[in-house]
């Protein structure tokens, strides 16, 4: 990881918020870097929405710091909100007005922001084309475009993103996340809130997951799933043999259910004579040699990674994603 992917853009340590008697928010902490996408994801109810206003100081923390750029969000909020660029919620621009019209609007409120940089902005979100039509002719894609391109405007180190696919089709939906992996390529640190977990899954390097106002585990999506994938499948000759040597090793539990604990795609293309267990990476060699001195061949021994959605059920035992 190059210098400026390893710069801290957003610090949020041990924010807690407290509404009349209730605590919402119990301890949430996570550092967003530039040059990341990093993802936020949680069940309804779980803290997202007050944590992301919290982070833009539109609600203050009960107590906790949220820095932005070293700038402390509540103290220095001036110096802190110049760095941030954000869309919470649907983006409000007037319909009646160009696009155009719409940023020249947005760029008079902030200093420093001409003709240029407006044309800039137009061109990273490609709405070159349509920019001079009136929002109202704009479909849904184009006008989350538009917000970000005012999110834009006064150059952020970081950008706050709320759902950003929602409601998008397939296609818009693609290039969404084309364009904001285009803007992480460009040293912007990109915090992304979302319920799509499939998307965060292909979208995010990095994710936080967060249930009843608490973070349950921040890290890389590639090693909080295979820091969980405990499940493998053995294609085994003869299978019955098999199947009964693994269920006399204490450190292998055999899964006599499947279907519970696999995707359809792997149960589609999976022998019916194969045996699912959980076993640790570190015990799978110490079971191949134990098969094989058996007598048994193993043909292919698979580890399966579970999906983020899985590792988030597992993680919050159950509850509904918004």
């Amino acid at each position: 990881m190059n210098e400026q992917a390893q710069e801290i853009v957003l610090s949020v340590q041990h924010v807690k918020k407290k509404i009349g008697r209730k605590w919402i928010i119990h301890d949430v902490s996570f550092d967003v870097r530039a040059g990341e996408i990093f993802g936020f994801l949680g069940p309804n109810g779980a803290g997202k929405t007050t944590t992301i206003r919290m982070l833009v100081d539109l609600i203050k923390p009960s107590s906790g710091m949220i820095r932005v750029c070293g700038y402390d969000v509540n103290r220095q909020q001036e110096q802190a909100l110049r760095y941030i660029g954000s869309i919470v919620e649907n983006p409000e621009m007037y319909s009646y007005m160009t696009g155009w019209e719409n940023l020249e609007h947005f760029a008079r409120m902030q200093p420093g922001i001409d003709q240029h940089r407006i044309e800039e902005v137009v061109n990273t979100v490609r709405l070159d084309r349509r920019i001079h039509d009136k929002v109202s002719t704009y479909s849904l894609g184009m006008r989350q475009r538009l917000g970000i391109a005012q999110a834009l405007l006064g150059r952020p180190k970081l950008l706050i993103l709320d759902e950003p696919t929602n409601g998008l089709d397939p296609k818009g939906i693609k290039e969404m996340r084309q364009f904001i992996h285009q803007l992480a390529a460009e040293g912007l640190a990109v915090f992304v809130s979302s319920h799509l977990l499939s998307e965060i899954q292909l979208l995010c390097s990095r994710v936080a997951i967060i249930s009843s106002g608490r973070v349950l585990a921040v890290g890389e999506v590639d090693e909080l799933i295979a820091g969980n994938s405990d499940h493998v499948i053995w294609d085994l000759n003869p299978a019955v043999q098999g199947k009964r040597i693994l269920q006399k090793l204490d450190y292998c539990e055999i899964v006599n259910h499947p279907e519970e604990v696999l995707d359809d795609n792997l149960l589609a293309g999976m022998s019916p004579e194969a045996v699912v267990t959980r076993i640790s990476s570190d015990n799978t060699s110490r079971a191949v040699e134990r098969l094989v001195s058996g007598g048994v061949q193993v043909r292919e021994v698979h580890r399966i990674n579970p999906t983020l959605e899985q590792l988030f059920l597992q993680m919050t035992e159950g509850e509904s994603i918004e």
